[in-house]
């Protein structure tokens, strides 16, 4: 709690030590006029990984777990679907088998539960999971476990003039359900993985049917090209977890002309969390950005050390 007449502490949560030291001390640098180091608003540009960087990936990332519990309730009425051996696989919590030969099962389970359908069907059945399940381990909603520390620093950087992004291999169309809600980024500022939509006049008005036409899967080095095409600035902020944000943390930090800041969120908490980095269960490997992170000037958060929460209080 601040003394009276000191400001509040913006990053609660944070323990105070090197790491939040680094994050204040990088903000107050580049958003002081007085200083070398200061960037004008407009290039304020933060970007952040969602899965395992705003809210847990494990057991698997929340997108996943929604197509699962979508193909568990739509099987009733798909009977064919019970020979396709890929469903076989999700059912039998195959995660190997889905995600061999660059995640050929994953996409197809993905196109079964998410392609074919208008963009606000696909919004109401998002918004119906969320309100619905739980989390197998936490048995809180999958929206209600946000990491207060991360949502303490997407507020803090918005305070300072910072546009805060999300890039993310997730589906943007699925993070776009709740960004705004959750995190405080609205849908346009949210860059993810997509593929085509279809516009249809029908007679109930204009609809958008999405389709798996041109996948673009927003990952590893398809990051710094998705910045490129949907945000058109490059970031002077980077916040991610695992080696699948190296490429965008390269791309921030490596020969930017303005000053800049790379963080890695390290998964050390095996009681509040998980504890993982190249043993990742799903998603999340963490191994050559942790190497690379010394020498690049990259600040890694220890989940365990570092925060003193990890969600907030249940809702």
């Amino acid at each position: 709690m601040a003394a009276p007449g000191e400001a509040p502490d913006p990053l609660p949560s944070w323990r105070e030590g090197d790491a939040k030291k680094a994050v204040t001390g990088y903000v107050a640098r580049v958003t002081d006029e007085d200083s070398p180091d200061f960037v004008p608003a407009p290039e304020r540009i933060a970007v952040f990984d969602n899965d395992g960087t705003l809210w847990p990936e494990n057991p698997v990332p929340f997108q996943l777990a929604f197509a699962l519990d979508e193909l568990q309730r739509r099987l009733p009425d798909e009977p064919e679907w019970k020979d396709d051996r890929f469903v076989q696989a999700a059912l039998a919590g195959d995660l190997r088998a889905l995600v061999a030969d660059h995640h050929k099962g994953l996409l197809h389970i993905i196109e079964l539960t998410g392609s074919g359908m208008t963009t606000v069907e696909f919004t109401d059945r998002v918004r119906a999971w969320l309100a619905s399940a739980k989390h197998p381990l936490f048995e809180r909603p999958y929206d209600q476990l946000a990491y207060q520390p991360m949502l303490e620093l997407l507020a803090y950087l918005r305070a300072h003039g910072f546009k805060t992004f999300l890039v993310s291999g997730g589906g943007a169309d699925f993070m776009r359900v709740f960004s705004e809600r959750v995190y405080g980024v609205p849908p346009e500022q949210v860059v993810g993985s997509n593929a085509r939509v279809v516009y249809e006049l029908r007679e109930s008005g204009p609809v958008l049917v999405k389709t798996m036409d041109d996948l673009f899967i927003d990952d590893k080095s398809a990051k710094p090209a998705g910045i490129h095409q949907f945000i058109g600035r490059r970031p002077i902020a980077c916040f991610g977890n695992s080696d699948g944000d190296q490429a965008m943390l390269e791309y921030t930090t490596i020969d930017n002309p303005r000053p800049s800041l790379g963080l890695i969120v390290h998964h050390t908490d095996a009681e509040r969390e998980y504890a993982y980095d190249q043993d990742a269960k799903s998603s999340g490997k963490l191994v050559t950005a942790l190497e690379d992170a010394p020498k690049r000037g990259w600040l890694i958060v220890d989940m365990k050390n570092d925060w003193s929460e990890v969600f907030a209080s249940p809702e």
